[in-house]
């Protein structure tokens, strides 16, 4: 199965899992910093000696609409990025230059969030406990989306652990960079991709682009954040209307919209499972190709 070419627009007029254009849509607020990083924008102090007729004065920000799918569920952004516009959101992510200008538009952030970051996620450890029973005992893993490799599975156990990422941050120790140039023909026995899907604009296209470092034996361990607005009404198509801004998460998955793209994109479910983290939750698929 091949994208269509509404996948590519910009502005999303099909659900992004299920590729239906049943939607549900209702205003909302990009965050500064993600239209700061996207597209250049800064919020602007209308004033009222400027003069506007029809325009109030106060803060204006980017605006944008948020979307759910009335089919499978999916509540996402309406913005689409492109890849410039990606590569400008995450290029450096969480570096010493990202930090300092998301602590510009949210005070605090390199003080508390940004070091959150800095360190194992002690939750994998859970992870791979789920996953073993699955795999060989030292599993060959390419993670798609892993950043710096510090929360890829079986870092440290594993011999093979490569890091496919955009935002061309250096490899922990263990790990290192994937060469594209060789999928298809170097055998994974596991590749993840660990909460990234909720990052990307594309999400059908983005599966697709992962299928040729898959064979046949391949498991592929999808991990996403089960936001809470979902989480509390997994069931619901009237969500649209109480989600009133996104930041750099721009897709919001129940279970049925997740699988319903793995499915799309020729991946048979393995296996699922939801996972407790204190106030947040986090879903797993284990998937292989048909």
């Amino acid at each position: 199965m091949t994208a269509t070419p509404e996948s590519r627009d910009p502005i999303a007029r099909r659900c992004i899992c299920c590729n239906s254009q049943n939607l549900a849509r209702s205003p909302a607020v990009l965050m500064p910093f993600v239209a700061y990083r996207a597209f250049g924008h800064e919020p602007l102090d209308i004033l009222p000696e400027w003069g506007f007729r029809d325009l109030r004065p106060g803060m204006a920000y980017t605006l944008c609409n948020s979307l759910q799918c009335r089919e499978c569920g999916v509540l996402f952004l309406d913005y689409r990025f492109t890849d410039a516009q990606m590569a400008s959101l995450y290029s450096g992510y969480r570096d010493e230059r990202y930090t300092r200008e998301r602590d510009r538009f949210e005070p605090g952030y390199a003080a508390t969030t940004a070091r959150d970051f800095e360190h194992r996620a002690p939750y994998i450890a859970d992870i791979e406990r789920w996953l073993s029973p699955h795999l060989p005992q030292h599993p060959a893993v390419l993670d798609w989306g892993g950043g710096s490799g510090i929360n890829t599975p079986f870092l440290g156990t594993s011999p093979t652990v490569h890091i496919h990422d955009i935002s061309a941050v250096p490899c922990v120790a263990g790990a290192v960079p994937a060469d594209p140039e060789t999928f298809g023909k170097q055998h994974y026995d596991l590749v993840t991709c660990c909460q990234v899907l909720e990052h990307v604009p594309y999400p059908f296209d983005f599966l697709q682009s992962m299928l040729p470092a898959l064979d046949t034996e391949t498991l592929l361990y999808i991990e996403v954040p089960y936001e809470s607005l979902v989480r509390k009404s997994p069931d619901s198509r009237e969500l649209a209307t109480s989600k009133r801004h996104w930041h750099e998460h721009i897709n919001f998955f129940s279970p049925d919209a997740l699988r319903c793209l793995l499915q799309r994109a020729g991946l048979n479910c393995v296996d699922h499972h939801v996972l407790s983290l204190g106030a947040k939750e986090i879903m797993g698929f284990l998937a292989r190709r048909h």
